[in-house]
């Protein structure tokens, strides 16, 4: 007995009882016995009735929705990111709004604003630029906040801070002992914390090795993007000191190096190794498969939805460390001695 845009009513009278008790069955907020629970449900079937969600987070003041704001969602490292978030999401029974900036952090304010008028219950900014004024709105507003980085904890405001540090160590030690000397670094736009997050521990531990005679690090720097690897190697063909090994900021900038360096008639690892940084899943499928940080998306995404869930229930933040660590591939070989 379908009914053509069917009506709370419709599904009340059909079931025998008030619209009440088929609004506590839709939300939950109230209970309803066995019985009674089955009869609406199987009216709800019958008409074909559709609940207007947007009306009934209008009426609670929130909604079974989270927000997740990503910087670029052609990077194959958010898609892992937004289905780990999603699957950790849907278990409690939310659905997750995606809001994407392309790295612009003016961006950001326009998209916490359209989550918060959406009623969500919480939000995940994943994003590796800040913006001040959306920060603030976000702490004004009182929902439950996660950042990737950039966070600052505080009641219902969590932080996800991933150890990049600990993996461009492993990185740039691994080059090291295969005989390297002369190391660049592709880094990621200056103003975003995550990229000078990058560039500091690639400063800090070229400057520990200084034990490893001539050793050397190069800085040039990219935008994330896969285009902004093949500028960046022209730049260090074109320069005196050639590097014999390069480390990209991530993996798409990284692949971009890897078709720059082939279109120079170069080899990879036997005239210039190669490493990147975020281990998607591309990264393997390279020629050769490229050697890289492993930052484990599936951990951050379920850890981001806990932490705003942990918000709603407590009202408290945390801090939470995601660790790095190295897979080497065939992209690293021993530097060719000349």
């Amino acid at each position: 007995m379908t009914i053509l845009n069917a009506k709370l009513k419709d599904v009340a009278e059909l079931a025998g009882v008030s619209t009440a008790t088929v609004s506590h069955v839709i939300n939950k907020t109230r209970f309803v016995g066995e019985n009674t629970k089955r009869k609406v449900l199987e009216a709800i079937e019958s008409t074909g009735y559709t609940p207007n969600a947007y009306a009934r987070n209008l009426a609670s003041g929130s909604s079974r929705t989270l927000g997740l704001i990503i910087s670029d969602i052609t990077n194959p490292f958010f898609p892992d990111l937004i289905k780990s978030i999603q699957e950790r999401a849907l278990e409690p029974g939310y659905e997750v709004i995606i809001a994407n900036t392309d790295y612009d952090s003016e961006h950001d304010a326009p998209c916490v604003q359209r989550l918060l008028e959406l009623r969500v219950s919480g939000i995940m900014v994943m994003t590796t630029e800040k913006n001040d004024a959306a920060a603030k709105r976000l702490h004004q507003s009182a929902v439950p906040t996660v950042f990737l980085d950039i966070g600052k904890v505080g009641p219902q405001v969590s932080n996800i801070r991933v150890d990049y540090a600990g993996g461009i160590r492993q990185a740039v030690e691994h080059l090291l002992h295969l005989g390297h000397r002369r190391i660049a670094f592709i880094g990621g736009p200056a103003h975003l914390m995550s990229a000078e997050l990058r560039h500091r521990a690639f400063a800090k531990v070229m400057g520990q090795n200084e034990s490893f005679e001539g050793a050397k690090g190069i800085f040039c720097e990219g935008d994330f993007k896969l285009e902004s690897g093949q500028r960046a190697v022209k730049k260090l063909l074109a320069s005196d000191q050639r590097p014999t090994a390069i480390l990209a900021a991530n993996d798409m900038m990284a692949v971009g190096a890897l078709r720059e360096l082939k279109r120079n008639g170069l080899r990879v690892p036997e005239d210039v190794s190669l490493i990147g940084c975020d281990d998607i899943w591309l990264a393997s499928l390279t020629e050769p498969p490229l050697t890289t940080i492993a930052i484990p998306r599936v951990e951050i995404g379920r850890a981001a939805v806990e932490a705003v869930l942990l918000g709603n229930a407590t009202r408290r933040g945390r801090e939470i460390d995601i660790f790095t660590s190295l897979v080497i591939r065939d992209s690293t070989a021993k530097v060719k001695r000349l």
